[in-house]
C-alpha cells in the first residue's frame, strides 16, 4: 500500500499491485488493473519510486545495490 493525494488534497493509500501503468501528462495519472484512473498530486517518478519500495519491502524485487 502506498500514501498518495488526489488533486483535491484528499489523502489516500493505493493498493500498488493494482497500478497497471502511471502516465505524466502534466497531471501524473494512474491506470489500475481495474480499468479505474487516479489522478494525483505526486509525480510519476514519486510513484514508481513508492511502488517500487513497497514491492522491496514484500521482498518480490531485490532492492538496489549501492557503490
Amino acid at each position: 500500500m502506498i500514501p498518495l493525494t488526489r488533486l483535491d488534497g484528499e489523502r489516500f493509500v493505493l493498493n500498488a499491485e493494482l497500478i497497471r501503468y502511471v502516465e505524466q501528462r502534466p497531471d501524473t495519472f494512474i491506470t489500475l488493473t481495474t480499468g479505474d484512473r487516479i489522478v494525483v498530486r505526486e509525480t510519476m517518478d514519486d510513484v514508481m519510486g513508492r511502488a517500487i519500495r513497497y514491492q522491496q519491502s514484500k521482498h518480490l524485487i531485490p532492492p538496489l545495490a549501492t557503490s
